[in-house]
């Protein structure tokens, strides 16, 4: 079962290669990782999906939050949250195909973002399973090159409490508790 995890971690050199690790030796492989900036200066969010039974993952969510630099870990994989991806494809593109893929896009709520000779970039941003149909179908004309981000997600509901998975509750100068604090956990 493919499970997807949200961490949220200072904004640090190395911390990423950490994380990866820890995945590493436990023999977990990580389908997808997605990692930016929160509302909160200094902390990164990550989100990554993973494949392994409840058990596996969540003992490799208790050693992540054993993690230095890691200041929270939530598994959102069977709560209520919006998830989505961004996927950008090339597709072969000849006079006669760019009205089929104009429609095609708009049909998925995808824009073309760039248009060449003999290709186009459609960008398309939402859940999971409409992307993989319209890269599907785009397939036909010939998919050139694809990108996709893998997932991000956010739980659903009241947010801003940290409750579900917001970090605007820690702050470096104490408050709910500082970094410093939180790293020596």
């Amino acid at each position: 079962m493919k499970h997807t995890v949200i961490a949220w971690m200072e904004d640090k050199p190395g911390v990423l290669n950490r994380v990866a690790g820890l995945f590493r030796r436990r023999n977990f492989n990580i389908d997808s990782l997605t990692v930016g900036h929160s509302e909160t200066p200094g902390i990164s969010r990550m989100t990554f999906v993973v494949d392994g039974d409840d058990r596996m993952v969540d003992q490799a969510i208790k050693q992540l939050e054993k993690l230095i630099n890691v200041t929270r870990v939530e598994n959102v994989t069977d709560k209520p949250a919006v998830i989505r991806e961004m996927a950008l494809i090339r597709v072969k593109a000849s006079g006669a195909q760019r009205s089929e893929i104009v429609q095609l896009a708009d049909i998925f709520r995808g824009r073309i973002v760039d248009v060449a000779l003999d290709s186009m970039v459609v960008e398309i941003t939402g859940p999971e399973s409409r992307v993989n149909s319209l890269i599907d179908l785009l397939s036909y004309f010939g998919i050139i090159e694809m990108v996709r981000t893998g997932r991000v997600a956010m739980v659903r509901g009241s947010n801003g409490t940290g409750e579900h998975g917001s970090a605007s509750g820690w702050d470096r100068s104490g408050g709910n508790g500082s970094l410093d604090e939180l790293s020596e956990r």
